[in-house]
């Protein structure tokens, strides 16, 4: 390798660039060769190196697209005899580094200028006032600022610069009650007068100039005012809660002459007020019974408002005699009570002149939108003297009775043990769900949600500090009908040993279940007996068919997915001698009206629809089995019809119950099955679909269990297991 010697002077300027890699390679050089004190020697391939990485040159970061943004500006002006003064707020942000140039505004005299308390550098250049403030960093700026006024015959204005800012509000000061404020271009949001001033408050246009104008002399009329002529309606909801009595009056008020600046409404004895909302009412007064209301716009023609109120109640059973709003001034009252109850009530009320009961459909559609609970009775009147209206109603109070929100009609649970004792749990709820969102689970120590299905779509759960949360609902799905919910869960549990005793459990759920169904595939080099805890043994009900014979024949109760039918509906499943489903047979369905054929699913599963009631035979024909026939009599209640097809057979089968007939072996005394396919379902989750890192075992056998009613408690199987 061609080696030469480089200068001390030369190398200490290439180091400066060089990383600690290329400074080991020289002493690793300098061990090999040994030169003279001040030279150091490098091949020439690393010497190119380090000269083109001195030669590199540092990317410059990127700088800010602007100096400083103004983001809002608020100007509140005060116009004099002479003159017109604001003081501007001014809020914005300086991006970059150093003293930067922030022009705030054009024209007009700047008195002052402070941040923070302190005086702001100002700079003046062709009429243009900018700040000098240090960055980066946010900014608030205060300034006082003037302009004189111009004055034409009967106005008066003046030009008011607008800040280049993000929003840009001000509020005018002008002298005169009810003046006429223009302002242009810019956009008048609110405007009130009072103590003979009017206060404009404008939405201006950012960065142009806007020209303030109104007028010298009072706009009133010459005319001599009229009295106001108003009609009323007074739609009143009552709400009869467990411990008040709330009143929610819609007023709605039509001027047919004159003007109306304020409104009396007349409130009932008893209550008080909560609440008055409206976008007529400016201000509200509630004194000795009476409440004041000051209107916006004394030209309008039409005011609507809310008046909210309410009283305590002593609870229970009790008799409520109420009045309602009223507005005395009114030539003409007409209202609508409707009345809603909070539990279970009974209401009675005795007939009172002026009101009578309607049905509460024909109540106005405005009072209903206010109703919470379903309305109970309903009743109308028209006021024809100064007495407002009154009703007594006889409240009798029933307890209320617990209401299930969701119930499970079934559950199928198939876990999954691996040597170590780790256990992988699968759960599919069959539902029946009204209102409940979510679904508490008690889960075992140490164990951990995987996955969450609801309806076939994936879910998200929660954690509360009393348990996990799962989703019930999602949007989009209807709850009128049964549907799933399943979740996947992974638990630590104790290792197997030669020999010993496993306890295993399922979470505790805060819904009725009507029959659960478990089953626990144990590893093949395991013999297993003794078994305890509060489930019943599969064998001692019969083998399998568990939920079918607890719900009637609506669930397939197989160890498989669920099967659940409807009016005029025969469903069922297709399996051989061993257990396993038979996908792709052909179910044909014979009746008077005609015939149907229907296909099993890789579960094994078929659906036949619009059967008609009769006689009617059903047969499964699968190549390679003989044909299965079963005849019965369908009156539209959902049927299920399983079938069980013999390989080899040469007379044909006919199944009465859904019971197929798996696979069993005797293990020291402890009855066994052959895995379903849910176990082989969660087992191909496990390889490819679930994230979890769990060794699922793939040779071994079924214990089976099932347990019905299961309401606020855990499904607990315990069992003895030895080493083969």
């Amino acid at each position: 390798m061609r080696m030469f010697r480089l200068s001390v002077v030369l190398i200490s300027i290439v180091t400066h660039a060089l990383p600690a890699s290329a400074q080991q390679v020289a002493r690793t050089n300098a061990a090999v060769a040994p030169v003279p004190a001040g030279s150091v020697t490098l091949p020439l391939a690393e010497y190119n190196r380090l000269v083109d990485l001195s030669a590199r040159s540092t990317r410059p970061s990127d700088a800010p697209p602007v100096g400083a943004v103004l983001a809002r500006a608020d100007l509140r002006l005060r116009v004099d005899a002479l003159a017109v003064r604001g003081a501007f707020t001014f809020e914005g942000e300086v991006l970059r580094t150093g003293a930067t140039r922030v022009e705030l505004m054009r024209a007009g005299t700047v008195l002052d200028a402070r941040a923070a308390g302190r005086p702001v550098p100002l700079v003046a250049d062709d009429g243009r006032h900018a700040a000098i403030i240090p960055g980066p960093g946010p900014f608030s700026i205060g300034l006082d600022w003037a302009a004189p006024l111009r004055a034409t015959p009967g106005r008066a204005s003046f030009t008011l610069p607008v800040p280049a800012a993000g929003s840009v509000r001000a509020a005018i000061d002008l002298p005169g009650e009810d003046v006429d404020v223009r302002v242009t271009p810019g956009l008048i949001t609110r405007r009130t007068s009072t103590a003979g001033r009017t206060v404009a408050e404008v939405t201006l246009d950012p960065g142009s100039e806007a020209t303030v104008s109104w007028s010298l002399r009072p706009t009133t009329s010459t005319q001599a005012p009229r009295d106001a002529r108003l009609l009323a309606d007074v739609l009143t909801l009552v709400t009869i809660a467990e411990s008040e009595v709330r009143l929610s009056s819609l007023v709605d008020v039509t001027v047919m002459q004159g003007g109306l600046r304020t409104l009396e409404v007349a409130l009932p004895q008893g209550y008080e007020v909560s609440s008055v909302t409206g976008l007529s009412v400016e201000t509200s007064d509630h004194q000795a019974g009476r409440l004041t209301l000051t209107l916006n716009d004394s030209t309008a023609r039409h005011h609507q408002f809310l008046v909210a109120l309410e009283r305590p109640s002593a609870g229970g059973s009790f008799n409520l005699d109420t009045g309602f709003p009223s507005v005395p001034n009114a030539e003409r009252e007409r209202g609508e009570i409707a009345v809603e109850g909070v539990g279970t009530l009974d209401l009675t009320t005795p007939e009172r002149p002026g009101i009578r009961r309607v049905d509460v459909r024909e109540i106005n559609p405005a009072l209903v939108s206010l109703a919470r609970q379903p309305l109970a009775s309903a009743f109308r009147y028209r006021r024809t003297s100064a007495v407002p209206p009154s009703l007594t109603l006889d409240v009798q109070r029933f307890p209320d009775a617990a209401v299930l929100a969701a119930v499970a009609e079934s559950a199928v649970a198939t876990t999954l043990v691996n040597p170590q004792g780790r256990s992988l749990t699968e759960i599919v709820l069959t539902l029946q769900n009204r209102a409940q969102s979510f679904l508490k689970l008690e889960m075992p120590p140490d164990a951990s949600i995987v996955s969450v299905e609801v309806a076939g779509q994936p879910g998200k759960p929660a954690t509360a500090s009393d348990g996990i949360r799962v989703p019930l609902l999602r949007p989009g799905l209807r709850t009128n009908g049964p549907y799933t919910v399943s979740f996947v869960y992974v638990h630590t549990g104790t290792p197997f040993a030669r020999k010993g005793e496993q306890r295993m459990n399922l979470p505790k759920m805060d819904i009725p279940i009507g029959v659960m169904e478990w089953e626990v595939f144990v590893p093949d080099q395991f013999s297993v007996s003794r078994f305890g805890g509060n489930m019943i043994a599969a064998d001692v009900i019969g083998g399998v068919g568990l939920a079918a014979a607890y719900s009637g024949g609506m669930s397939a109760g197989t160890f498989g997915p669920t099967i659940v039918g409807a009016a005029g509906e025969i469903v069922g499943r297709v399996t051989d001698q061993t257990g396993a489903v038979l996908p792709g047979a052909t179910v044909t369905l014979d009746s008077p009206q005609g015939a149907q054929q229907a296909v099993t699913t890789e579960h094994g599963t078929f659906r036949l629809s619009n059967v008609p009631s009769g006689q009617v035979t059903v047969r499964a024909e699968l190549a390679g089995f003989p044909p299965v026939v079963r005849p019965l009599t369908f009156n539209q209640q959902p049927q299920q019809v399983d079938f069980v097809m013999k390989v080899g057979a040469i007379e044909e089968s006919v199944m009465v119950a859904s019971e197929p007939q798996l696979r069993q072996r005797v293990q020291g005394g402890a009855q066994t099955f052959a895995p379903s396919q849910n176990v082989t379902n969660l087992q191909r989750k496990a390889s490819g679909v679930l994230p979890v890192r769990m060794d699922v075992p793939r040779a071994g056998s079924s214990l089976r269990f099932v347990k019905p009613l299961i309401v606020d408690q855990e499904a607990v199987v315990s069992f003895r297991y030895k080493r083969k």
